[in-house]
């Protein structure tokens, strides 16, 4: 997951306010109760300004996008000019799903089901969630998925 800029983290510690977390202080501690009142709001705003994040760099490449559209005159310009742009909208295309899994994560924290694995049920781990928030599976969970799909694939 990629870094936040200093406006996104002046939004994420806004809605934490809001939430009464203080991010900048906020640790999360497996001694506390999982997913207690102060996780899922850790969580929603860390999620929240992850989509903002998305969003704003979609913005950012469509206004690109537009001043790019002009007709360059060199075939070898215009094949880089479209290759670029095909980059860049398999990279958008990527964060539209990315922001559908995070809306379902939101709605897993209003659901009270955030943090728990869709496969068994288990807490997934603080430390997982917070380098993957939009997580829906344990590590173990996922390991055997993944040795699942690698054993389908080899065949």
């Amino acid at each position: 997951m990629k870094s936040y800029t200093p406006a996104s983290e002046m939004f994420f510690r806004r809605i934490a306010l809001s939430e009464k977390i203080n991010l900048s202080d906020y640790v999360l501690s497996e001694d506390d109760e999982f997913m207690n009142a102060n996780q899922r709001a850790y969580f929603r705003a860390k999620l929240i300004a992850w989509k903002n994040d998305i969003l704003r760099e979609a913005r950012e490449t469509l206004d690109h996008l537009a001043e790019e559209s002009a007709n360059h005159p060199d075939l070898a310009d215009r094949a880089s000019s479209e290759t670029d742009r095909a980059i860049e909208l398999r990279a958008r295309d990527r964060q539209r799903k990315l922001i559908s899994k995070i809306d379902a994560a939101l709605q897993r924290i209003e659901d009270g089901t955030y943090g728990y694995c869709e496969e068994t049920g288990e807490p997934i781990g603080l430390r997982r969630l917070d380098a993957r928030p939009i997580a829906t599976l344990s590590i173990e969970a996922q390991e055997r998925h993944e040795r699942r799909e690698k054993v389908y694939r080899d065949e």
